[in-house]
């Protein structure tokens, strides 16, 4: 680390926020394109133990699953296999029984066929029409009705659900990654665990991140935390299918921060890290370049699920590129204008400051998904690091 960066006031910041209470354990890290600046964590791996988390703690990354399988698509693209205009159907021919879910008339889904085919570029940007049920009550009722699960079971069924839009008329947060993935599969030929692992946490040496912990793993990971009724941090254990009908490239990656720096740094770097290229300059440059157009990304996502989510406020101002959301303005004291970020489910978060030169990511494991608390230490971690370059 360089010894140039002062990371106590990081310190005390991850301190205060297990000791208030606000999140059950913190771990954090932070690069420049020469190396990691700064690590460090604060509390235990598991509510009521002893056993402290670490950067090289797993997480459930869930949604910083996105990046990676949108990373080994843009490869499959560079070499020329993969056509970003090509509608999904063409790779997966059964994209093409999916339907758009107008409204629930009673406990009937009204459903009519897409005004047009929807392409691998909606997919990558979110723009396919696909929602998650706990930012939409439409989705919420349609599983209710048809027991159909969402996509955390992992049941393949959950490929059955119904775009909530067509494909190119609007921004929509969904399984869009998951249907990525099977893009993915049908292209290379591999599921897409080996394609993540070919394409990315091999050649950068990402050597524990994983879609299923083997035991040494799991005793080194952190179950999912609620609050109990007194208000104390409790573990629900795991929320995620150990025996999958698919790989999830919405979220199904577990993994330590220590991997995933390099995988940022790869993202800093233009492509490249430690030797190696994962992706070409170019294709780099155009993750971090607004690929929705007109579209915007919501101000505001109110929670149709209470217990996954709080509501997302991100504001106004923000595009979506290839996996990450763009900022369109320097944030004061914190990540300047086209910075790329994105965050998991259960509360891990990062960001790539191409302007800055620097990267960073910050994890706990707990739900609901960006309560006020970890909002503001997220913040809070990226402000001290910013104030200590």
């Amino acid at each position: 680390m360089s010894s140039a960066f002062d990371g106590t006031g990081i310190d005390k910041v991850l301190r205060d926020a297990v000791d208030s209470g606000a999140v059950p354990h913190v771990a954090a890290i932070a690069a420049d394109r020469d190396g990691v600046i700064y690590e460090g964590a604060a509390g235990p791996r598991e509510a009521g133990q002893s056993d402290p988390v670490t950067v090289d703690t797993l997480f459930r990354i869930m949604s910083m699953t996105k990046m990676p399988c949108t990373v080994v698509a843009l490869q499959q693209m560079e070499q020329g296999n993969l056509d970003l205009d090509a509608p999904v159907a063409d790779y997966v021919p059964e994209f093409a029984e999916v339907q758009v879910m107008t409204g629930i008339d009673g406990d009937t889904p009204i459903l009519r066929p897409p005004a047009r085919q929807a392409t691998v570029k909606n997919l990558i940007t979110h723009t396919a029409g696909f929602g998650y049920w706990f930012w939409s009550e439409r989705l919420v009722r349609w599983e209710k009705i048809t027991g159909v699960p969402n996509v955390v079971a992992g049941s393949a069924a959950s490929f059955t659900a119904p775009m909530l839009a067509d494909p190119g008329e609007a921004f929509r947060y969904g399984i869009n990654i998951d249907w990525l993935g099977r893009v993915v599969e049908a292209v290379t030929g591999v599921g897409l665990d080996v394609a993540i692992k070919q394409g990315i946490t091999g050649p950068l040496g990402m050597d524990q991140t994983t879609f299923l912990m083997n035991d040494d793993q799991r005793t080194n990971s952190t179950p999912v935390h609620v609050k109990g009724e007194d208000g104390s941090w409790v573990s629900i254990g795991e929320v995620l299918n150990q025996k999958p009908d698919y790989w999830a490239g919405g979220h199904g990656l577990y993994g330590p921060p220590s991997d995933y720096i390099k995988f940022e740094q790869a993202l800093l770097r233009g492509g490249e890290f430690g030797g190696t290229r994962i992706l070409q300059q170019d294709t780099v440059d155009a993750a971090f370049t607004n690929q929705i157009g007109e579209l915007d990304f919501p101000a505001e996502l109110p929670t149709a699920d209470p217990a996954s989510t709080c509501a997302f406020n991100a504001g106004p101002g923000f595009k979506w590129g290839y996996g990450l959301l763009l900022n369109t303005a320097d944030i004061p004291g914190m990540r300047r204008a086209w910075s790329g970020a994105w965050a998991g489910l259960c509360n891990t978060q990062f960001w790539v400051d191409r302007t800055a030169g620097v990267c960073g990511s910050i994890y706990s494991n707990f739900l609901p998904f960006v309560t006020p608390e970890a909002v503001q230490l997220y913040n809070d971690f990226e402000r001290s690091v910013y104030a200590a370059l």
